[in-house]
């Protein structure tokens, strides 16, 4: 398929603004999700909603048996403040100091410029698109998505905050764990020593577990701790920490589950206060043979527009960790865009555009790989 034309471009990053300034959190994608809905309507063409919200569009029917899934999320993190999308220095910028939304809705313009073309065009192959929800909240949507519905071979999601032609081929096993430590409240000033605290129980467990960059592969942090009453003059009964560990090796980092879950029991015990706690995988690692023809593809469009492919691991997970797991070979691709998840967020113009032209050449890769 040709690369964009100059009126595809105004239009890709009309459709991008139009969709930062849709607040959509996770779980509150409804407004964005119409939006989305609309666009694909203008084009004749209609989206299957599920139960969790996502919505599958078989956008052209299989060309020669083959057909691709095009993936991205319509939510974000939380917003802090007005959206109001601008161009600054020949990149998008929110005007306030809140995340822009590029991620991943940098991704649902290009996907819904392609599905354009591909509708007004022949395309060389069948083209299926998922837009998930609540990927932002642990993969959610696409773990809930029922991929026997799907006839693509393999899919590509553009879901990597990194510069046009990384190719993620693998992804972590990440596990989530939480703590509720439990004491006994008493005045902290006139009965301390009839007290049980919570808070102290909590720390000792800090202390013990492991945090930061295990390995080249493996990770662990610590993103909450909450506890007491809000005043001074109380041993705290209550204590809330969550933590998780991701690693590329799965059984490393239920190796390291199991640090993590043993300094909690231990430090409770410390502090003679009782513990429970709640351990989940949200999701399995992946990794993807570079000879697979889903590689393979992405690696050619890349080149064809002018990137260098780079083979990268990640220590993130995507929709494409769910869809792995579902069954169906997919490939993350990096977008372009810049700090994702924070209020300098940002992706060029050209970055914007260039994933359009790499979406586009990946349909001709892919109906040949």
């Amino acid at each position: 398929m040709r690369p964009a034309g100059e009126a595809e471009r105004e239009r890709l990053n009309d459709l991008f603004a139009a969709l930062c300034r849709i607040p959509s959190p996770s779980g509150s994608e409804a407004e964005v999700a119409a939006y989305v809905r609309r666009e694909l309507g203008a084009m004749g063409l209609d989206a299957e909603e599920d139960e969790k919200g996502n919505l599958l569009v078989r956008a052209t029917p299989p060309r020669d048996g083959r057909t691709v899934l095009l993936c991205a999320h319509l939510d974000t993190v939380d917003v802090t403040g007005p959206l109001e999308p601008v161009v600054v220095d020949e990149g998008w910028e929110n005007a306030h100091q809140a995340i822009l939304g590029a991620d991943n809705k940098a991704a649902v313009a290009v996907m819904l410029e392609v599905a354009r073309r591909a509708v007004a065009e022949s395309a060389p192959a069948g083209l299926e698109l998922l837009f998930t929800v609540e990927e932002e909240d642990g993969l959610r949507g696409a773990l809930a998505f029922d991929a026997g519905r799907l006839s693509a071979e393999f899919g590509y999601v553009f879901d990597h905050a990194s510069p046009i032609g990384e190719v993620v081929v693998a992804s972590p096993t990440y596990y989530r764990v939480a703590a509720d430590f439990h004491g006994r409240a008493a005045h902290a000033g006139l009965r301390p020593e009839d007290g049980r605290s919570a808070i102290l129980a909590a720390a000792h467990a800090l202390v013990a577990m492991p945090h930061g960059r295990i390995d080249a592969e493996t990770t662990a942090n610590v993103g909450s701790v909450h506890g007491g009453v809000g005043s001074t003059n109380v041993v705290a009964e209550r204590c809330r920490v969550l933590a998780e560990a991701r690693s590329i090796d799965a059984d490393r980092v239920e190796a390291v589950v199991a640090q993590i879950i043993d300094a909690m029991h231990d430090g409770a015990a410390a502090a003679e206060c009782d513990v429970d706690v709640v351990c989940d995988k949200l999701f399995d690692g992946y990794r993807q043979k570079p000879a697979h023809p889903a590689v393979a593809a992405a690696e050619a469009a890349l080149r064809g527009c002018g990137y260098e492919p780079r083979r990268i691991v990640t220590g993130g997970g995507s929709d494409a960790n769910a869809l792995v797991a579902h069954g169906l070979p997919c490939v993350n691709l990096a977008n372009g865009t810049e700090r994702n998840h924070e209020p300098t967020e940002r992706v060029s113009v050209h970055a914007l555009e260039g994933m359009l032209d790499v979406a586009l050449r990946l349909m001709d890769e892919a109906a040949v790989a």
